[in-house]
């Protein structure tokens, strides 16, 4: 039987952020203001987000007046 691979949780999330970025046409730089991190923390994140806390995911919710449901909607 083949293991079906997962994308988990912090993937999702990150992976919708970065959609939204895109979305609202914002830079690398701003992105990482927004959270409160380097940019190459966003290049980390990139690669593995399993780092991604609940504080930096708060704080980009509570910024863009979102709440998550609004986030995993997208």
């Amino acid at each position: 039987m083949k293991k079906e691979k997962r994308i988990t949780l912090y993937k999702k999330i990150w992976c919708k952020i970065r959609y939204w970025q895109s979305l609202k046409e914002i830079s690398d730089t701003e992105l990482a203001s927004l959270l409160q991190i380097g940019e190459r923390t966003l290049k980390e994140y990139d690669k593995c987000a399993k780092n991604i806390t609940l504080e930096k995911i708060d704080v980009f919710l509570f910024t863009n007046h979102m709440e998550l449901t609004e986030l995993l909607s997208l």
